[in-house]
């Protein structure tokens, strides 16, 4: 039975993708967010189930994210300059399929016995591993083969939403499932270092797999379909890129999300179990946290179509803002978390669909501006984003606890800690939220995007013309 043909989208760009090739390229998020979830976390391991003070897994997480800040780039140019004849982006998806698993089992099987230095050292090189050489080996692929893999901007935003989904869907497991799976694996019902292991070789495993089937389902459909960007020097495109106002925009604001997204997962188990008195509650919390989760991935579509990208974000926003200043005057009520709560997620769920798709705009508007999309180097906005967002939220909230002299063994918070839960966990996100809103006010794109793809087809067919008059007066 002959496949149906793919039509066009309403611009009348050809459309290349089919469910499996969403399902399939949604995939290769199990393996990101797995990782970034999993640092977001991992502070409460370090502190609880390790016995690492709270300053020191601070200032571990913060080391290797500021590592992690230059390999991005670094990446992406070494991914514009790849030679390989299955593409730029899809080796890599195989390549760090094994790397993958080992890196994230590598996370939790601190040796015991180290201490000082020693100790670490093994945090920070395990972290380093994790973040900035393989989940960046990743990430940089995987945001710019988005716009490798189709023209359509329809496609695009389909794309970003099944990833958003399907990336939410590990991370939410990590933030519900981890605490209850790994206390029923531990001795008694606690939790302890073995346990956590256990549970880092499923997601290991599960990310090894998801990038193969990822690596086998990719293609790089319009890549192939256009003359490929001249290499620019390493210098020269960053310039650029921080000239281009969008993708300025678009890295702030998906660094800003991820904060959220990343304190919130690392500090719902402390809220769990220092406010409202049992770590357990956190599966009720994450449980009810799907509520938004679902509605937003539901309502994300419709509303961009309706209102556009830049609308549909500044509504989430102030959804959440909303939330966030109703849980300011009652933090410690349950019912007001697991309700009012609910809206601050709610507010991260549109960026999640669409960064990649403002991304891809900005990409655009590079080509526009100065004949070359960058893509490699581009897409490091949103795993630049992602990847420090994991550990700097791990660090903000590692540096309040201490600064409030958190102990793990107390047998109840003190005042200063329990305010010290509150600001990581209220206060800063609504912060996040308020100066989200106004800097996406400013991704005014979209008024002039089909002008914008008008004059840059233009452009290139002159350019084309202009190519086979110089050949048909070189064959004469």
């Amino acid at each position: 039975m002959a496949r149906k043909e793919l039509g066009v989208d309403k611009m009348g760009i050809q459309k290349t993708m089919r469910f499996g090739d969403y399902m399939a390229d949604a995939g290769g998020q199990f393996a990101l967010n797995g990782i970034s979830g999993l640092v977001s976390a991992i502070t409460y391991f370090y502190t609880d189930k390790v016995g690492v003070s709270a300053l020191m897994a601070a200032n571990v997480l913060l080391a290797a994210k500021v590592v992690d800040a230059f390999t991005d780039l670094i990446m992406g140019k070494i991914m514009d300059n790849g030679k390989s004849p299955k593409g730029k982006c899809r080796p890599w998806f195989l390549r760090m399929a094994i790397p993958a698993l080992v890196a994230i089992v590598a996370l939790f099987t601190v040796p015991k016995g180290l201490s000082g230095f020693a100790l670490a050292a093994y945090l920070f090189l395990t972290n380093i591993f994790a973040t900035a050489i393989v989940s960046t080996a990743i990430a940089i692929p995987y945001g710019a083969i988005m716009v490798m893999r189709t023209k359509s901007i329809d496609e695009r935003s389909t794309m970003g939403i099944f990833r958003a989904a399907f990336g939410y869907v590990i991370g939410m497991i990590i933030a519900i499932a981890l605490v209850p799976i790994t206390n029923a694996l531990g001795p008694n019902g606690v939790a302890d270092q073995a346990s956590y292991i256990k549970f880092a070789v499923v997601v290991g495993v599960l990310s090894a797999v998801f990038l193969f089937i990822l690596y086998k389902r990719s293609k790089e459909t319009a890549a192939q379909e256009e003359k490929p960007d001249d290499g620019l020097p390493f210098m020269d495109a960053i310039k650029k890129l921080f000239k281009n106002k969008y993708w300025v925009i678009v890295l702030i604001a998906n660094l800003f999300v991820q904060i959220i997204y990343a304190v919130s997962g690392a500090s719902g188990t402390y809220y769990a179990k220092w406010i409202l008195g049992n770590d357990n509650l956190i599966g009720i919390m994450g449980a009810v946290g799907l509520i938004p989760t679902f509605v937003g991935f539901g309502v994300v579509g419709p509303m961009t179509k309706k209102f556009g990208v830049r609308k549909t974000l500044l509504i989430g926003f102030a959804i959440g803002v909303v939330g966030a200043v109703v849980r300011v005057f009652f933090p410690a009520s349950l019912i007001v978390t697991l309700t009012a709560g609910l809206l601050p997620s709610f507010a991260t769920i549109p960026m999640m669909c669409l960064g990649g798709t403002m991304n891809s705009m900005a990409m655009d508007y590079n080509d526009y501006v100065y004949g070359n999309k960058i893509i490699g180097m581009s897409a490091s906005a949103i795993s630049f984003g992602s990847k420090i967002a994991g550990g700097l939220g791990g660090s903000i909230i590692g540096w309040i606890l201490a600064a409030v002299n958190y102990d793990a063994n107390a047998a109840t918070a003190t005042t200063a800690v329990r305010y010290g839960i509150y600001s990581f966990s209220i206060y800063l996100p609504l912060v996040i939220l308020v100066v989200l809103f106004i800097i996406v006010s400013r991704f005014d794109i979209e008024g002039k995007y089909a002008d914008m793809l008008a004059e840059i087809k233009a452009r290139n067919e002159a350019a084309k013309a202009e190519e086979t008059v110089e050949a048909e007066a070189e064959a004469k």
